[in-house]
C-alpha cells in the first residue's frame, strides 16, 4: 500500500469516525440543540479537526441522512428479490419502507429533515450531492421494479415509472410521518390503529397500480 493510498484510508476512516459520534450525539439531542462543540467532545476531536472534515453540523445532517438511505436501498432491493411479480415487488418494497421507520426510526427522522429542507446541489462532490446520488439509487430500485410489473402484465402499461415512483415515495413518506406524530391521537379519536391506516395506504397503492386484467 503506498503513502497516498494509507492517507486515504487514515482520512476515510476519520471521516466515519466522526459521523459516528454525529448520530450519536443528533439521535440524542436532535440537530437544534445539538452542536459541533458535542460532536466534537464525542469524538474526542478539537473543533477545529471537525471543520476539515465538514464544513457545519447541517453536512454532517446530510452524511447521516446517506447512511440511512444505504440501509433503505439494501432493504429495498432485498424486498424486491424475495417477490415474483413486479407489483408484488412494489408492494414488498413499501412493506420494507415501513419496517426500516420502525427499525431505524432515527434515519427515518434524519430522512424526513432531508426531504423538508432546501438542500443545495451545485457543489460537485459535497456532502448534499453524494446524498441526493444515494437517495436516486435507493429510488431507482422502486422504478425497476414498476418497470418489471408493467413488463409482465401485473402493473397498468399507461403507468410512468419514475412519476409513478416519485409518488409512491412522497405519498408512503407523508402517511408513515402522519401516523408516526399522530398515531397516537388517531387511535384515541377514532379508535384506529396507526398500522392499519398505513396497511391500508399500501393496499390502496396496489389496486391503483394493477392491470386491470389482474383484477378480480
Amino acid at each position: 500500500m503506498g503513502i497516498a493510498e494509507r492517507r486515504e484510508r487514515e482520512k476515510e476512516r476519520r471521516r466515519n469516525e466522526i459521523i459516528d459520534a454525529a448520530e450519536k450525539v443528533f439521535f440524542a439531542k436532535g440537530l437544534a440543540n445539538a452542536t459541533m462543540d458535542d460532536v466534537a467532545e464525542e469524538a474526542e476531536l478539537s473543533k477545529g479537526t471537525l471543520y476539515l472534515y465538514f464544513k457545519n453540523k447541517e453536512e454532517l445532517y446530510l452524511a447521516i441522512n446517506r447512511r440511512g438511505l444505504e440501509i433503505l436501498e439494501k432493504m429495498f432491493i432485498d424486498a424486491a428479490a424475495q417477490a415474483q411479480s413486479g407489483l408484488e415487488k412494489v408492494y414488498a418494497i413499501g412493506q420494507s419502507y415501513f419496517r426500516f421507520q420502525n427499525q431505524y426510526s432515527d434515519y427515518f427522522n434524519a430522512m424526513i429533515y432531508y426531504e423538508s429542507h432546501q438542500i443545495d446541489f451545485s457543489e460537485d462532490n459535497s456532502c448534499a450531492m453524494a446524498c441526493d446520488q444515494q437517495g436516486e439509487k435507493t429510488l431507482r430500485v422502486l422504478v425497476e421494479a414498476i418497470e418489471s410489473g408493467i413488463k409482465d402484465g401485473t402493473i397498468r402499461p399507461d403507468v410512468e415509472p419514475m412519476k409513478t415512483a416519485l409518488v409512491l415515495w412522497g405519498q408512503s413518506t407523508g402517511i408513515m410521518q402522519i401516523c408516526s406524530l399522530k398515531g397516537v391521537h388517531i387511535e384515541e379519536e377514532h379508535n384506529i390503529n396507526p398500522d392499519d391506516i398505513i396497511d391500508l395506504s399500501f393496499d390502496l397503492i396496489k389496486r391503483a397500480l394493477q392491470n386491470s386484467k389482474d383484477k378480480k
